[in-house]
Parts: C-alpha cells; sequence; structure tokens
C-alpha cells in the first residue's frame, strides 16, 4: 500500500467498484478497503446450505445490471462475466396451475393478457423503442437536465402513477393487473402510492429489452469482474478493513463512501456542519426483507408449466393479494400471506448446485428490523403454487433483518435499496440537491445506493459520484 492517493473509496460493492474504476479511468491512483472478507457488498455468493450449493447472498437476478448504461462500456465479459438468460424473465402464477408470464417479446408477453393484450402493447412499446435513451436518464438524479426531455416526459405520465391508478387507466383483467403488481411490488412501497407505477414499468421494460439475468456461478461474478476491470487500470483493494474513523485511511485527494447515512454519521460525523447532519438522520431506510436460501433435491414442482421456465417467479397471486401483502409491511406488520420473490438460477446455470439438484433464492418483504421468522408463511405460498415443495427441501438457510444487515452494513434493518424510495426521498437523497454526492467536508463524496439514482446492481451511483469528484478536483 502507498502512504497516499489521488483517491481512495471505502466499500468494495458495485457502487464503490464503479466509482473506483471511473476514477482509474482518469489515470489517478486508487485504493479501494473492504470490510469483509470477500468483495461485492449486495452481489456476493457462497454455500451457505450445502457444499456445492451456491447461493447468493443478497441480489441474484440483475436487469439494471445488464442494462446499465456504464457496465457496457466495460465490456465484462471479457473478464469473465457470462449472463444466463432464463427461458423466461418471470412468470407470475395464478389459480389451477395458470400463471401470466413476462416473454422477452412484449408481442408474445401481451398474447398471454386476453383482451389486455393490445392495451400492453400500447403502454410498453413506446418505452421499448427508447429503452436506452430513458435508462440513460432515469438512472441519473431527478433533479438534472433532461437530453430527451420529450421521450422523458412520456415516461413520466405514465410512471407518476401508483400502481394501482396504472392498472385502473390500462387494464381490466386479472391476468395483466396481477403481472404489473408483482412488478411494481419491488418498490417496497404500497402499490396505492406514488411512484410504484414506475418500478414496475422499468422492470417490465428492462424485461423485454435486455432480460432478466443472473451471473453464471453467481452473483459474486459481477464484482470479480469490476475487481478485474480496476486491477487492469493499475488500481488496489484491500479486505478486512473496517473503517471506523476516516482519519485511519492514508492520504488522499478524494474519498469516496460507498456507505449509507447513519455509517456516514457514525465514522464522519464530528467532522459535519449540524445542518447537514440532522438531515441525514432523518434519512429513512424502509421495509427489510426475511430471505430464505434452499438447497432442493430437484426442481420446484410448479403446478403451472411455465413457472418451470421461469428464472424468477413472482408468488402471491392476484392484484389485490399483492396489495395487500404490501399494505401490511408499510403499516408495520407481517402479512400472513406474503408477496414471495423467488429465483431458481439453477435451472439453467449447472455451476450453481450438484448434478440432479437445485438451489433456490427466496424473499419477501418484512417491517425494517424485524426479527420475526418468515418461513412457515413464505412456505406456505410456495405450496400454494408448487404442492410438494416442502419434500424437496434438503436444507434451509434463514435470515432476518438483522442478520442481513451484519452480513452488509449498508442494508440497515435488512433494507436493500440504500433507503426507502417514496417520491420527497428519490428526489431528496439524501439531500435535495443536483449533486447530491457532496458530502459538505472538503474531498469527501457519497457514491451508494442512498445516492441517486437509488438501489439496484447498476454502478451508477457510483459512476456519477465519481463524475463530480473528477470535475471537482481534476478538471
Amino acid at each position: 500500500m502507498n502512504e497516499s492517493y489521488d483517491g481512495i473509496v471505502v466499500g468494495a460493492g458495485p457502487n464503490g467498484l464503479a466509482a473506483a474504476i471511473r476514477l482509474a479511468q482518469a489515470g489517478l491512483s486508487v485504493l479501494v478497503v473492504e470490510a469483509n472478507e470477500t468483495l461485492g457488498g449486495g452481489t456476493r455468493s457462497a454455500e451457505l446450505t450445502l457444499p456445492g450449493f451456491i447461493h447468493d447472498l443478497c441480489s441474484a437476478v440483475h436487469p439494471m445490471a445488464a442494462g446499465s448504461p456504464f457496465f457496457r462500456q466495460l465490456d465484462l465479459e471479457k473478464f469473465g462475466l457470462a449472463w444466463i438468460e432464463p427461458g423466461l424473465p418471470l412468470a407470475h402464477p395464478l389459480s389451477a396451475g395458470q400463471a401470466v408470464t413476462l416473454d422477452r417479446s412484449v408481442a408474445t408477453t401481451a398474447r398471454g393478457l386476453g383482451g389486455d393484450g393490445t392495451a400492453y402493447e400500447r403502454l410498453m412499446h413506446p418505452l421499448i423503442s427508447d429503452w436506452e435513451i430513458l435508462a440513460t436518464e432515469f438512472l441519473q438524479p431527478l433533479l438534472h437536465w433532461p437530453d430527451h426531455p420529450l421521450k422523458l416526459a412520456r415516461f413520466g405520465l405514465r410512471a407518476m402513477n401508483s400502481a394501482v391508478q396504472l392498472t385502473s387507466n390500462w387494464f381490466q383483467e386479472e391476468r395483466a393487473k396481477a403481472l404489473f403488481a408483482g412488478l411494481a411490488g419491488h418498490s417496497f412501497l404500497p402499490l396505492e402510492t406514488i411512484p410504484s407505477a414506475a418500478f414496475g414499468l422499468v422492470l417490465a421494460m428492462m424485461g423485454h429489452a435486455v432480460g432478466w439475468p443472473s451471473a453464471r456461478g453467481g452473483s459474486q461474478q459481477i464484482c470479480n469482474a469490476l475487481a478485474s476491470v480496476l486491477r487492469s487500470l493499475g488500481g488496489e483493494l484491500q479486505v478486512n478493513w473496517r473503517v471506523a474513523k476516516l482519519d485511519e485511511l492514508p492520504k488522499a485527494r478524494v474519498v469516496l463512501l460507498d456507505i449509507t447515512p447513519c455509517q456516514l454519521l457514525r465514522i464522519a460525523g464530528d467532522h459535519l456542519p449540524t445542518a447537514y447532519a440532522k438531515r441525514l438522520s432523518r434519512f429513512e431506510y424502509g421495509p427489510g426483507i426475511f430471505k430464505i436460501d434452499y438447497a432442493l433435491n430437484g426442481p420446484i414442482p410448479w403446478s403451472a408449466e411455465a413457472c418451470r421456465r421461469a428464472g424468477t417467479v413472482h408468488v402471491c397471486g392476484r392484484f389485490e393479494e399483492v396489495a395487500l401483502a404490501e399494505r401490511e409491511v408499510n403499516e408495520g406488520r407481517h402479512p400472513e400471506r406474503p408477496f414471495v420473490l423467488l429465483a431458481q438460477p439453477s435451472l439453467f446455470d449447472s455451476t450453481r448446485a450438484p448434478h440432479g439438484k437445485q438451489v433456490a433464492w427466496a424473499y419477501c418483504h418484512v417491517p425494517n428490523g424485524s426479527s420475526v421468522d418468515m418461513t412457515r408463511p413464505m412456505e406456505d405460498q410456495i405450496e400454494r403454487f408448487a404442492t410438494g415443495f416442502r419434500e424437496r427441501v434438503l436444507a434451509r438457510h434463514t435470515s432476518n433483518c438483522p442478520a442481513i444487515e451484519s452480513k452488509n452494513a449498508n442494508l440497515v434493518g435488512g433494507s436493500i435499496n440504500g433507503g426507502a424510495v417514496g417520491l420527497w426521498q428519490m428526489l431528496a437523497r439524501p439531500i435535495l440537491s443536483p449533486a447530491p454526492y457532496r458530502v459538505p467536508r472538503q474531498g469527501l463524496y457519497l457514491c451508494s445506493s442512498s445516492t441517486p439514482p437509488g438501489g439496484g446492481v447498476h454502478g451508477m451511483c457510483g459512476f456519477h459520484a465519481a463524475e463530480v469528484a473528477l470535475r471537482d478536483w481534476f478538471s
């Protein structure tokens, strides 16, 4: 290690590594320090249940990574990353062995939506045709001058709604409404609130444009590839280095922090202006998750054939059931019938489990900080649509909110999005500013998912923070 660097990045998740790569691309000397013994943050993998079963500790399915404008520039495939596309990006089981699906093709998806097929095509086609433009626009701070204002405005007219409003305006039948409910449920918001519709539209658009792929060998491979890019540019990485105070770091012109506001207060609060610190202390983290990783003695026995071809399965049933589950969580309750998000990557990636076996990854939303064991209600939900599921379980690894936070300090109270994503906190993330990455201390920046554009494996929070630092200090 050197005594000084141009830039130091604290945290080696996708955003921290993206920030470090951008600095290194500019010819700067860069050091990344990571508290855990492995790189990756929310994109780590490990044998959590039995030997040979590779599970993802946090994220598992990556439409935003595959579509990230910055990641697409890096040619990560040359550094070992391989994307695996499932037969279907998404299935959502309903009753009597039926399921509604999101196919890569808009037309094929529409054919499965009955009388709402034409409306779905009218809703999605303009977004798909502009997806690269829109991805670049919405993966920036909301407070920016758009390069394509008319296209962004057209998206905004649809997106700045609640999922309830959008489905009421566009759809008449249960199948399309249920499909959109599951997509919007990724927001962790009640489906009656704005901007839950935006999350549904973005995920549907990315599903059609780039798919919902997983990384061959597990999500760890995404950050392994990013780390290889950084090393190829001369960057350095150090693991097992938990930063308690900024003074512990070597000298640097700029320091970028892939951490959330509560950690920033902990390690630098004494050096921050009082008004700024107060704003950080009011930052909200939103609901958490309860997660189960499964080692299975064969595929999940879904009654709907489409679910056996899907990389991701949304398990909850009708629109009203998803809406009720998300409303209960946001009211501080634990749903009896939770909305379960389930991935089954080993159906398409033989490296993830021993021959003839499978892994599954599943979580549901819970109140922030919850220690309640949701195993029974989650498995009851899966059994509704896959009778005999429990008989396939060889081993399970459960994680409540405190356990999730213990593995990754950025997941405060089990919140996996770097903070709540209500309309105000999307604008003011973590403060209302055209450059919210700047911390009011010389040379200090925040580059985590607690800054725009927020959660998801896309690296754009780190990229934008690095761009601001480069303009401030190296232009």
